[in-house]
């Protein structure tokens, strides 16, 4: 060994001085805070004390702190709920508490520095709000006031905020709002607020009197290609006052905007067909594969949905309050009604642990779709091989059996499945509105055809599955245990149904007829795409759902849309009856 120094005491003490560095760094930045709050809060009581032209002068300076507590504090001056006590010497300023005693009073609160206000004995003093004398306010203060909460709410931490803060300046039509905007604007570091506000400006400066600077504006809503903005955009337009070149620029405007208007909807009505053809590709591959392999007519794969779809909604109680149900039998026993029920307690979660019920949801609907599946196969399907009629008229016959028990189990409405926070909401892609929630179910879908893919290719169920599709009766005398193989195929089918149905529940409500709603179109899918094809069902599902929410649109009607997609759909059959990638089994050679 050599006769270096051991390293680790250094390496100790690096880490403790570390440590301290750190919490220094954070007593420093609490004391910063608590010391910015004082001094803010002794600077609002001075405007609220001040008088004459000192008074707005005080007020408006507030406006660039962006603190919480001069906007509460304000709001409530405007409402006559700030209040004076009169001291021996000065008078106070304070707040009274919402939560009175029995005899309608409450603490007083010192807005100078936070504190109760107390006594001589050190006591909290308390107070009816007739007792005490609020703050005066004059019209010239009060707008003085609105303009100060306007440019906190620009001031406000939360991007959004500032947002909501810039539409409603945008659309008040004042053009005193001008200077406000435009020194946020100097500020603003967020590149889609800045947009906003330059929108909002343009917007306001519509109201100019200048022509010049309305061309402008004009001019400048069109590069923005600002939406919210056309309805002024073509009142301009069409106004029979405003001079030649400001209707000329007003028009331009409107057809730059008009077409930006068109492109939005078209892409937004591609990613929603994309997000229906992610859903239907998932309930479809499951179908896709049982049918190819057994021929069996399952009409019942839509109640698979539901099974998933109605996991997710347990999941989600399990994970709040709880989950329970009750049933009464249409039967007695000795005059006593027979029925039972089943209370799960629930883990009473909150925050981000409560979030993650979906995560948990999701692998739990594709086992108990599955289990579904299994227990039908083997108490049904499993005996109506090679018979499409027969195995059509049961699995229908249990689709009404399964969507009673929905009834008696859940009940006959919709039940509502929240999302996640992290699901919740959109953003936009130039003025395109995509949700989390469809953004999260097309990137899932994708994950799911590599993952069925792989399963057929690379492992050796997808081997014995493919071989029992080929020729069932050649791979059962090679020794394949097709029952096995048939059984385990029929409840991986069904799992991706559960899937569907926990994605359906992310974007719609959950009824007992959840899954009809999709079995008519899973069944087109299927055929369309060539029965037992996995690339075919791709392109089918895909296909499908973005023709339905295009032809919707451009039809206008959504049933005249479905209509639509049927007629090519039978037309395309009738060119090519086996689908769009038709496979041969060696049985039929």
């Amino acid at each position: 060994m050599g006769g270096g120094k051991n390293p680790r005491p250094f390496l100790k003490m690096h880490r403790t001085l570390k440590f301290l560095f750190s919490l220094l760094c954070g007593i420093f930045s609490v004391l910063a805070v608590q010391a910015q709050d004082a001094a803010i809060r002794e600077k609002l009581s001075h405007a609220i004390l001040a008088e004459g032209a000192e008074q707005p002068k005080l007020v408006g300076e507030l406006s660039d702190t962006g603190s919480k507590i001069v906007r509460e504090v304000l709001v409530a001056w405007t409402r006559d709920n700030v209040f004076l006590y009169d001291a021996d010497t000065v008078k106070i300023p304070v707040l009274l508490e919402d939560q009175t005693d029995a005899d309608g009073k409450a603490r007083a609160i010192r807005i100078d520095n936070g504190k109760f206000l107390l006594d001589d004995k050190k006591q909290e003093l308390r107070f009816a709000p007739t007792e005490l004398t609020s703050a005066d306010t004059d019209a010239a203060l009060r707008t003085v006031i609105q303009q100060t909460l306007d440019s906190l709410a620009l001031a406000d931490p939360d991007p959004d905020a500032r947002e909501n803060a810039v539409l409603k300046l945008g659309n008040s039509k004042k053009l005193k709002n001008i200077p406000v905007l435009q020194a946020r604007l100097a500020k603003e570091n967020d590149l889609t607020v800045r947009r906003n506000i330059n929108e909002a400006i343009a917007m306001l400066q519509l109201g100019d009197p200048d022509p010049k600077v309305q061309v402008a504006a004009l001019q400048q809503l069109a590069a923005l290609k600002s939406i919210g903005s056309l309805d002024m955009v073509k009142s301009l337009a069409e106004s029979k006052t405003a001079a030649p070149e400001i209707v000329k620029a007003a028009k331009l405007s409107a057809e730059t905007i008009g077409e930006h208007i068109a492109a939005v909807n078209f892409f937004g009505t591609i990613f929603r067909g994309l997000s229906l053809g992610s859903i239907l590709l998932v309930v479809t591959l499951g179908l896709a594969i049982t049918f190819g392999l057994m021929g069996i007519i399952n009409m019942a794969h839509g109640e698979m949905i539901a099974v998933g779809a109605y996991t997710t909604y347990v999941v989600q109680n399990l994970f709040g309050s709880g989950f329970a149900f009750s049933i009464n039998l249409p039967f007695s026993f000795f005059g006593h009604p027979l029925g039972f029920g089943l209370h799960l307690p629930g883990m009473n979660s909150t925050g981000w642990f409560y979030e993650t019920y979906f995560i948990f949801a999701l692998p739990l609907s594709f086992l108990m779709a599955a289990l579904a599946g299994l227990a039908l196969e083997r108490s049904v399907i499993r005996f109506l091989y090679r018979r499409p009629l027969e195995s059509l008229l049961a699995t229908w016959g249990v689709s009404l059996v399964m969507q009673q028990l929905f009834r008696m189990v859940f009940g006959a409405n919709n039940v509502q499945v929240s999302s996640p926070r992290w699901l919740q909401g959109h953003f936009t892609l130039n003025d395109v509105l995509l949700g989390y929630n469809r953004v999260f179910v097309i990137g899932f879908a994708v994950l799911i055809v590599i993952g069925t893919w792989m399963l057929l290719t690379k492992t050796p169920l997808g081997l014995l599955i493919r071989a029992v599709m080929q020729n069932r009766d050649m791979a059962s005398c090679m020794g394949v245990r097709t029952a096995r193989v048939n059984m385990m195929t029929f409840a991986f089918g069904s799992g991706l149904a559960g899937l569907a149905g926990a994605f359906l529940s992310q974007i719609g409500n959950v009824g007992p007829s959840l899954g009809q709603s999709y079995i008519v179109d899973s069944f087109m899918t299927v055929v369309v795409g060539g029965v037992g094809s996995i690339v075919g069902t791709v392109y089918a599902a895909v296909g499908i759902g973005t023709s339905d929410q295009v032809l919707q649109q451009v039809t206008g009607s959504p049933v005249t849309g479905k209509i639509v997609v049927l007629v090519c759909i039978i037309l395309f059959l009738q060119w090519k009856p086996g689908g769009l990638f038709s496979i041969r089994s060696r049985s039929l050679d």
